[in-house]
């Protein structure tokens, strides 16, 4: 089991947006999280990233209990464990794809040399190896973000979180991002935790959990 969530609450203020929410991963599936705006799943996606700490309940990824852990411990075990894609690209602008894919190595200790050798093969295997020299602006936005999910990748993450990726594509474009995650899957055994809007993305994943008002309602 790569990641195991039990009884997971949040809240905040008055208003209580996870409602004792148990959900499991296990390596090498792609799953979506599907739901209407306000149903929990990003604040879900942020407790499972490690990016926000629940109220209460417990969550172990890659065999850690990661409410546990230190504020220092917890930033290495994102940075080594837990890749990130989100719907804005946050790519670096003054820095190259090759760069933008490097630094997460270069900040997790590995030499730079293995580091840039690293970022070649992953934006090989997302289409790019023609683009490594060019920045974010000279890109389009399928580009960028396929930038964004090789970058994701550096660390060869236990898990990958992906909020909203292909909001912001073209239908065309959306479809080839989509098929890259279960190529990512295929070529490297990635798990894959999708949030999505999406019906397509979900109907191609190993299954889709559906959230309603802080609980999932079934799955497909």
């Amino acid at each position: 089991m790569i990641v195991e969530a039990k009884k997971i609450r949040k809240s905040f203020g008055s208003l209580e947006v996870l409602k004792g929410v148990d959900f499991e991963v296990q390596a090498g599936e792609v799953v979506a999280i599907m739901g209407a705006s306000g149903a929990g799943k990003s604040t879900l996606l942020q407790i499972l990233g490690t990016l926000l700490t629940p109220d209460s309940g417990s969550l172990t990824i890659d065999g850690t209990d990661i409410l546990s852990l230190g504020e220092r411990a917890l930033s290495q075990f994102r940075n080594r464990r837990i890749g990130f894609v989100f719907q804005a690209h946050h790519l670096l602008p003054e820095f190259t794809a090759e760069e933008n894919v490097t630094i997460p190595m270069l900040i997790g200790g590995q030499a730079q040399a293995s580091a840039r050798a690293r970022a070649r093969e992953l934006l090989a295997l997302v289409g790019l190896q023609e683009r490594l020299s060019h920045k974010p602006s000279q890109l389009s936005g399928g580009e960028q973000q396929r930038v964004a999910i090789a970058r994701a990748l550096a660390n060869n993450p236990a898990i990958l979180f992906a909020d909203e990726p292909t909001g912001n594509l073209d239908s065309r474009t959306k479809e080839e991002i989509h098929q890259l995650f279960l190529d990512v899957r295929k070529q490297l055994g990635q798990t894959v935790v999708i949030v999505t809007h999406d019906a397509g993305l979900a109907q191609i994943c190993d299954r889709s959990c559906y959230m309603v008002d802080g609980s999932f309602s079934r799955e497909g």
